[in-house]
């Protein structure tokens, strides 16, 4: 975990590059696929829905959610990703979701700057390193 300054613009900008974007839904997607079949399956997508902690705090206390509310918004969830409800999530499923969710969180964040914790294995915390990079390499130049 690491305390990072994050805008949408920076979002938008690591979405918008093919190759951050895409080399990191891959590498996730790879990672969760761990009977490597080319598809996540509810049970491989549910270990990291769950990693997520999204309901068990609420502004970083710990909460004893309803079991059958959290199985709810696991199931709604997984759903969100599963776009053909073949009851499994394909890389082409996943990219598009976790595109669709990292524009939405620009577009509430803004331009304006927040101070977040974020996962150092997260899509937040690689769009920040990039912009990082980026900032970095345009002032050696």
């Amino acid at each position: 975990m690491s305390v990072e300054l994050l805008d949408g613009g920076i979002i938008l900008g690591f979405v918008e590059d093919d190759e951050a974007f895409n080399g990191s839904v891959q590498d996730r997607f790879t990672y969760l696929d761990t009977n490597h079949d080319g598809l996540l399956s509810y049970s491989e997508m549910l270990k990291e829905l769950q990693s997520l902690r999204m309901i068990e705090t609420h502004f970083g206390i710990d909460v004893k959610p309803d079991p059958e509310e959290l199985s709810h918004v696991y199931d709604s969830l997984f759903l969100q990703f599963d776009c053909d409800s073949n009851g499994t999530v394909d890389l082409e499923e996943f990219k598009a979701e976790t595109k669709r969710m990292m524009l939405a969180m620009a577009n509430d964040l803004g331009f304006l700057p927040v101070q977040m914790i974020l996962d150092e294995d997260g899509f937040l915390k690689k769009a920040v390193d990039r912009e990082l990079t980026k900032l970095r390499s345009d002032a050696s130049a």
